[in-house]
């Protein structure tokens, strides 16, 4: 038997948020609305790793590739490090899960990195050589592959 929760998601969350506000916790579908409290945790830790991947990928392709640095890639570095910025101080338990998130990321951002600069995979580092907190500072970009 389908659910409203199932036929018409919008008319679900909206009924279900009116019964919370009301307090008729009794008539709430509890076990939905705990499936979606989680999967929005998830999509925040996603959010997470995109970014990071985004931020990652242009500082390899900045330290990589030189001759092509421009003003897209400063522009896309200093997006992405304001955007992972907002995303931490609107998530700050995601702080807690930074280590797993750039392990992740990493390996993601390189197989871009190999795509988008045709360089092989051996050339990026097996893990990532930049601290976080570096990756955030705007005075930080990364020297040319030695």
């Amino acid at each position: 038997m389908s659910t409203l929760y199932d036929l018409d998601f919008h008319a679900w969350a909206t009924e279900q948020a009116a019964l919370l506000r009301a307090g008729r916790l009794d008539e709430a579908d509890v076990a939905h609305i705990a499936e979606e409290i989680d999967s929005m945790g998830r999509t925040e830790r996603r959010e997470l790793v995109n970014r990071l991947v985004i931020l990652m990928l242009h500082l390899l392709k900045w330290q990589h590739q030189p001759a092509r640095r421009g003003n897209s890639w400063r522009l896309s570095i200093r997006e992405q490090r304001l955007r992972l910025a907002a995303h931490l101080e609107d998530n700050p338990s995601l702080k807690a899960s930074l280590d797993a998130a750039i392990v992740r990321a990493w390996r993601l951002a390189v197989i871009e990195a190999e795509r988008e600069t045709g360089l092989p995979e051996a050339t990026f580092p097996v893990a990532c050589p930049y601290a976080f907190d570096a990756m955030m500072d705007d005075g930080f970009w990364p020297d040319a592959a030695s």
